[in-house]
């Protein structure tokens, strides 16, 4: 390949999310959330060789060789920027690059609810952002960043794996470190950051108790801090952290999670009824008195969702079933794409009825 940069954009078109190579078969493109094949011939081991080989580079190349697997950043000048995962499978090397774009989305533009610029703007606390692989999630954390960026000064430090977007201080002072480049590993660049007089902290993503303890910590401390888990809404993401931690510190921990949790912003992403690509279906809960209650006692943790439901005109608050509803009213997807989606979809259909 003479030119692989070039090639990389010979790839791509109009909704292009994520592009693969693999040996025996053509690169593929997944599109609007449709993975599907190029027109081309199957790639050969030394093909994808050679991909990986430019994307790491020497040092990154070698790290691969010892590891068997890497992730990291790649950028074209003037084009795009890709999260770039090289990794083996049946003793060949296989590639997967997330399409990055280079200007950090606004909250608008994502059509975020608008509540989410509230929360955004909480002096301290935790926010999560969950949702499946491919849900939307950077996107949303890089918003989040860029309307505090751009209405206040503050100091943020973002832990990320690898970065994705690339912010430019306006009236905040912001600090991306990545891991395997500027740090070790999430626990111990998140426990350097308290020592960094961080107003904000973004950890790219909870992964163990490690890094939940020291996020609770953060939090309690007095600093805002925004990270993800792979979680589908608000009431299993608070489930979910609480049973990471072993038995013996479950009460604990939930009495520092209902006491710092700010909000908990849950994302799917949805096809559009016309073809023309994704839109974005979030449940957002907001901590308001009950829902702490029902953090703190788990007989009544069940009732979250329904707390939620009534908490929209209020709080901003909504369920899933709700924004799926309105995507509906708004033409923006399918009856079938919103019932498939909905969490009771016999309750929705009932809904429906009563329109």
């Amino acid at each position: 390949m003479k030119n692989i940069d070039q090639y990389f954009k010979s790839l791509i078109v109009e909704g292009t999310s994520d592009i693969h190579f693999k040996v025996s078969r053509p690169p593929l493109r997944r599109v609007h959330g449709v993975l599907d094949p190029v027109e081309g011939e199957p790639l050969t081991p030394g093909d994808t060789e050679e991909i990986a080989i430019h994307l790491l580079g020497s040092t990154l190349w070698e790290r691969f060789l010892e590891s068997q697997e890497i992730d990291t950043s790649y950028s074209i000048p003037g084009f795009n920027r890709f999260r770039v995962s090289v990794f083996r499978q049946r003793g060949s090397i296989s590639i997967v690059m997330r399409i990055i774009p280079f200007a950090v989305p606004t909250l608008d533009e994502l059509r975020v609810p608008e509540v989410v610029k509230k929360i955004a703007m909480e002096p301290r606390g935790l926010v999560l952002v969950t949702g499946m692989t491919g849900s939307g999630k950077s996107s949303t954390l890089a918003a989040m960043v860029n309307h505090i960026n751009t209405n206040v000064k503050r100091h943020i430090i973002t832990i990320e794996d690898p970065i994705e977007f690339l912010h430019q201080d306006r009236k905040s002072s912001i600090n991306q470190r990545e891991i395997g480049i500027d740090t070790s590993n999430f626990a111990a660049a998140f426990r350097a950051a308290l020592r960094q007089d961080p107003d904000i902290i973004l950890v790219g993503e909870l992964r163990d108790i490690e890094t939940m303890e020291i996020a609770l910590r953060a939090a309690e401390t007095g600093h805002l801090v925004l990270s993800t888990l792979h979680t589908t809404d608000a009431k299993e993401t608070v489930g979910r952290f609480i049973d990471a931690f072993p038995p013996h510190q479950q009460k604990q921990v939930r009495i520092q999670l209902a006491s710092n949790l700010r909000a908990v912003i849950s994302q799917r992403l949805l096809q559009r009824a016309d073809g023309s690509g994704l839109a974005l279906a979030a449940e957002i809960m907001v901590v308001n008195a009950a829902i702490r209650g029902y953090i703190f006692d788990p007989q009544k943790t069940g009732e979250i969702t329904e707390n939620i439901s009534k908490g929209k005109e209020h709080y901003g608050m909504q369920t899933f079933d709700q924004s799926l509803m309105e995507l509906l009213q708004l033409g923006l997807i399918s009856k079938e794409e919103a019932v498939k989606n909905a969490t009771s979809p016999n309750d929705f259909m009932l809904k429906l009825s009563l329109k």
